[in-house]
This record gives C-alpha cells, structure tokens and sequence, in this order.
C-alpha cells in the first residue's frame, strides 16, 4: 500500500470513527470504554492499517520513523489513535526492544501477543527516590541466586501498568560496574509474579486513570524471575533505553504536532465565530491574531525539525542524533503548551469546560516537558554537545 494512500486512510478513520465518539469516551472509565476501543482495533486490523511502526516481518506496515511521524500527527489529534492502531506508547517501544533484543522464547512468550493486541505491557525504570532524569542512578536491584535474578526496589509513574501483562523493569545488575552506563539492566517481569505490590494508581492533575491510561506505583519485594528474562547483555540495560527512546521521542513530538493542528482549527473557528460587540469578533482583535499568526509559525517550525530529526534517525541512528532529537524534545513540548493555552483563552471559560477536547490536553499534556527528560535537562545536554566542540 503506498503511504500517500495509508496516511488518507488513517486521517479518514480517526475523523469518521474516533472524533464523534469523544463526547461519550472521554468521560468514562477504562472498563466502560475498553469494548469499543476493542472493536475500533478490529476495524483497524480489518482495514490492513495495523502497527504502522513494526516491520512488515513482524506483522506491521514497516513505515520508517519519518513516514511513521507523519502518521503520529494524525493519529495524535485523538487521545486513543495510536491506543487503536496498537503503536501507543509504552508498547510500541517494548515491541521495538524485544524486536531488537528478545530471545526467541521471549518474543513466543511476549512479543507476538503484544503485536496481535492480545496484551498489553509496560515499561518501569521511573524512581520516586531517584531522579528520572538520571537512568544510571535507580535503586532497583536485580541479584542473581540459583538460575533467578531476585528484584527488590520501588517504581512509580509506570504507565499501564494496571491491567498490563507484563513489565520490562530497568534495574541495577551490576554495582560494581567501573561505568556507571553499565550498571543497568533490562528484565522482563510477568505482572502477576509473587512479591510485586500494586500500591496504587497515581492521579495526576486531579484524576486518576486506570488501565492503559494509568500511572502506577509499585514495589517489588524478592520478586524471583528466571536469569532466561534478561533482555540482552547485562549491563546493558541502558543502551537498550536509548535505542528505544530516541525513535519514542520522535513519536511523541509529532503526536503533540496533531495536538497543535487540532486545537489550532479550534482556536480559528472560534475566532471567526464568537460575536463580540458592534458586530465584531474575536478574529478582528489584535492579540488574537497575533495568537493565531505565532501558532502558525511555531507549529510549521516544530514539524520541521521533528521531520528533520527523524530522517537523520532513519540514516545514521539515534546516538548520532543526540542533538537533533533533545532540540525537538524541548522545544516541541513548548510549542504544544503555548498552542493549547492560546486555544483555551480564546474560548474563555468555555476553554475551561470539558465540552471541548481543550482542557483534556492542557491537563495530560502538561506533562510533555517533564517526562522523556524534562526540558531542562535536554537544553543542559544539547549546550553540552554544542560547547564540546568548541573546547576540542
């Protein structure tokens, strides 16, 4: 199928099925929700437009990371596109490891139900004791005894993971490790494993989720899995989260990019729509037009870098394209939050209300500039590579 048309297709199905359903889905319960998500998953399987990212090996479409940007963007412009199309986050970046890095009984036992939509899975390396920023430094620990690796630590922010089939948790296996990048490993951990305590499900800016849409705590007390789940070399748990975040980060700038469109169309048709005094609307004042011009370059800015970034992705791979991808991270996840706020006071109090898909994104995408680095942390990296240069 040639992308021109898989991308028509897409951006027809996520109008047509996914944009009338929003009244209803986005006020209801995981539970309530999960039999029509199900269904509009057939109906993507049914239509050959399912896993866009994976290759056509592996069951997918076998975009590449720019032709799968373009495709985040659209399907970004509804909360559950990518949820539909099973390349949501963080199970297409589980998939894309196991892909690169699973055994052959890893991916029998976990990669192909989670390409069928069969389960779902999550990835846990966040810390509520240690700074996210800083994956080199967890106190999660993995100890090897009689064939097992036997896990004790405390995650938190591990999303999906209620109802999850199985982790891929990010921990130390090495201590002593004369480099602190080969101190971390990645094992697969079944969620129903004895010794895993569910402490809760995390509400953020006021609500709480459940599901593939949550954000859980956990603990894990001599949790015993066998050495068999380790996903490739130990030690090597880091490089293994590099390879899978930087394509994720490209994923994740262009979905805010379907974010921007979308509020952007509703900032306009309120513009032109709202009656003020003398026959005037809010299209005919200043600021709002400053508001629509800046949005307008801002988002044509980002999805040129984005696009910029993912095509050196695609030829020299993500550790040489460090710069490129932290410039997208903060600078995107800016962009996404002037474009919404701007959108929101155009529509006043209306703005504030859950009668549009307005205040959805400005409570869960608030957190675009914190989680996958914070900015600050990738405006600190990127200067860094900038200055080497001109040290050397």
């Amino acid at each position: 199928m040639q992308f021109e048309l898989i991308k028509s297709k897409i951006n027809a199905f996520v109008k047509e099925e996914l944009f009338p359903l929003e009244p209803w889905i986005l006020n209801c319960s995981w539970d309530e929700k999960l039999p029509k998500l199900n269904e509009l998953r057939q109906k993507v399987k049914d239509r050959g437009l399912w896993l866009p990212q994976i290759p056509k090996e592996y069951g997918g479409l076998g975009l590449s990371n720019t032709q799968h940007g373009e495709i985040s963007e659209i399907l970004g412009a509804s909360p559950y596109g990518h949820y539909c199309f099973n390349c949501q986050a963080p199970d297409a970046g589980n998939m894309e490891i196991l892909i690169e890095f699973g055994t052959k009984d890893q991916k029998e036992a976990y990669l192909y139900p989670l390409l069928a939509g069969d389960i779902r899975s999550c990835f846990a390396m966040t810390e509520p004791d240690f700074a996210g920023s800083n994956p080199v430094n967890m106190g999660t620990m993995a100890f090897k005894k009689d064939g097992n690796y036997i896990i004790n630590g405390h995650k938190w922010f591990t999303t999906g993971f209620d109802g999850a089939t199985f982790a891929i948790v990010m921990l130390v296996t090495n201590p002593e490790a004369s480099e602190p990048h080969k101190k971390a490993s990645q094992i697969i951990v079944p969620t129903n494993t004895t010794g895993i305590d569910f402490i809760r499900n995390i509400p953020v800016m006021g609500h709480s989720g459940s599901g593939w849409e949550s954000h859980s705590e956990i603990k894990f007390q001599d949790v015993i899995v066998p050495q068999t789940n380790l996903l490739g070399a130990e030690g090597g748990g880091f490089s293994i989260a590099q390879n899978r975040l930087g394509p994720g980060r490209i994923h994740h700038c262009m979905r805010w990019m379907g974010i921007c469109e979308r509020s952007f169309d509703l900032m306009c048709k309120r513009a032109v729509s709202r009656e003020l005094a003398h026959g005037k609307t809010l299209a005919d004042k200043q600021t709002v037009q400053n508001w629509i011009a800046e949005s307008r370059a801002e988002i044509n800015a980002a999805r040129l870098l984005i696009q910029d970034a993912a095509k050196k992705i695609d030829a020299q791979g993500a550790y040489k394209t460090r710069k490129e991808i932290s410039t997208i991270k903060f600078y995107c996840a800016n962009v996404l939050q002037r474009v919404v706020d701007r959108a929101i006071q155009v529509h006043g109090a209306l703005g504030l209300t859950d009668d549009t898909i307005l205040a959805f994104y400005y409570r869960h995408e608030r957190a675009a500039r914190i989680y996958d680095g914070a900015d600050e942390v990738h405006k600190s990296s990127l200067a860094r590579q900038i200055l080497k240069d001109y040290r050397t």
